[in-house]
């Protein structure tokens, strides 16, 4: 079973994507509500996956992406974020961003998304 970590300072969002996760097979390994816990809950549940909103308070989900990617560079990161910022994405694909997707998100595509990064890492 993959294991999630849900990075995202909207509990509803969190809440959303853990439950749409859950009803796909998934773990929840942990949650986080900024980018300083996201780095942290990472080093130390270390999922498969992990779910990224880019605006969070204290670190933003640009901080936290480095630094998940200095410990990890092989971590699959899926940035979930309502910008609509061309930059932002472009600057987090560079950086080694695995996906993103758009918030409100379809569901479905969620599940698809994910499944798609931890096809990948097993391949």
């Amino acid at each position: 079973m993959p294991r999630l970590l849900v990075a995202d300072d909207a509990m509803i969002i969190r809440e959303i994507i853990k439950d749409t996760a859950k009803a796909a097979g998934w773990e929840i390994a942990g949650e986080a509500a900024n980018g300083a816990q996201a780095v942290e809950k990472f080093q130390e549940l270390r999922p498969d996956v992990i779910t990224l909103d880019m605006v969070m308070p204290e670190y933003d989900g640009m901080y936290a992406l480095r630094a998940i990617l200095e410990q990890d560079p092989k971590a699959r990161v899926l940035v979930v974020s309502a910008l609509d910022q061309r930059q932002v994405l472009k600057e987090a694909f560079k950086l080694g961003a695995a996906d993103f997707i758009v918030k409100p998100f379809d569901k479905k595509m969620l599940v698809e998304t994910l499944n798609r990064l931890v096809a990948a890492t097993s391949a």
